[in-house]
């Protein structure tokens, strides 16, 4: 059995192997791949990515990015496309091909069918001189000079490169395309990713109670309103718009100097000026804002006017600290 120094050892040659690998993919760029992403980016059809093996998964995952960042896409299994599956190609479809060696049977196989359609063929293989490289529109260099595998089989490298340039096919699109934030949460909707993208502060403190007060309200109400609304803080508002906050801590403060509360106001504990946010921000926006600012709970606002608290805690509870 291996020492845990020993496979500490072989864990680090492996991340020594594939990151100089993909450094070093720079080096086989050439103008294919500029070409290739022009004409993706000007075609009408769908990219379809193919393999088989490893490279197929490896596919499969290029696929899933592209759909996300504005590239529509789908996922032929090389050896399901010559039993069937060729119907998913359409006119002006772009096909990506993957394979290390570029002479797999299966991809050989494919090729005279999809040349048959008058596609375009992108390959991402490791060797030039290859059946596949010889016979595609643009050829995308993945070499690699060997694997991270100890027997230099498994692919593991190999598909690390093939990953690597979906990845920059995928980024580059998105780039030119102007793809950007709000389009990306179009693509985006579920999850905690989703509600980064989504999620407002309206549809939060649409939870919560709304504490409120005049200027003129009494301590006692004062300390009343902030501890039955449960957010540490009451609005002191005027007109229906907020002119001060009270905390827990301003309530705090004052017993530290003060023995005779029975004329003391809402006006005169409040802090003037607070912060507001507008109801339609973003919660990760307002999160923001509260950590910049190390505060807990901030003044909402639709149009100007009192809409209620957004308190730290009711971020964190949706999963977006």
């Amino acid at each position: 059995m291996e020492s845990e120094e020993n496979i500490l050892k072989v864990a680090k040659e492996s991340f020594k192997n594939q990151g100089n690998a993909i450094l070093n993919l720079h080096k086989y760029l050439t103008l294919d791949f500029e070409d290739a992403i022009k004409k993706i980016q000007s075609s009408k059809g769908r990219v379809i990515v193919s393999g088989i093996g490893k490279s197929a998964i490896i596919g499969s995952k290029i696929v899933a990015t592209l759909n996300s960042t504005g590239t529509p896409s789908i996922f032929m299994h090389a050896a399901e496309a010559i039993h069937g599956d060729l119907g998913i190609v359409q006119n002006d479809d772009i096909i990506i091909l993957l394979s290390k060696s570029g002479n797999t049977p299966e991809i050989k196989n494919l090729i005279p069918f999809i040349k048959q359609r008058k596609v375009s063929i992108i390959s991402i293989t490791s060797e030039p001189n290859s059946y596949l490289a010889k016979n595609s529109d643009y050829f995308l260099n993945s070499y690699i000079e060997k694997e991270a595998c100890v027997n230099n089989l498994a692919p593991t490298t190999s598909t690390t490169a093939q990953l690597v340039i979906g990845d920059a096919i995928a980024i580059c699109l998105s780039k030119i395309n102007g793809f950007n934030e709000n389009d990306f949460a179009k693509h985006h909707p579920g999850g905690v990713l989703g509600k980064k993208l989504y999620l407002k502060v309206d549809e939060i403190i649409n939870k919560n109670l709304k504490p409120q007060l005049s200027e003129s309200d009494d301590f006692k109400t004062t300390i009343d309103v902030i501890t039955k609304n449960l957010l540490g803080a009451a609005v002191v508002i005027k007109n229906n718009k907020p002119i001060g906050i009270i905390t827990d801590g301003d309530i705090r403060r004052v017993f530290s100097f003060e023995s005779n509360f029975k004329n003391i106001l809402a006006k005169d504990l409040m802090s003037k000026n607070p912060f507001t946010i507008d109801s339609n921000m973003l919660a990760t926006k307002a999160l923001s804002i509260m950590n910049k600012n190390k505060i807990t709970q901030i003044i909402v606002t639709k149009n100007g006017f009192y809409s209620g608290i957004i308190h730290l805690h009711n971020i964190i509870n949706e999963g977006l600290s």
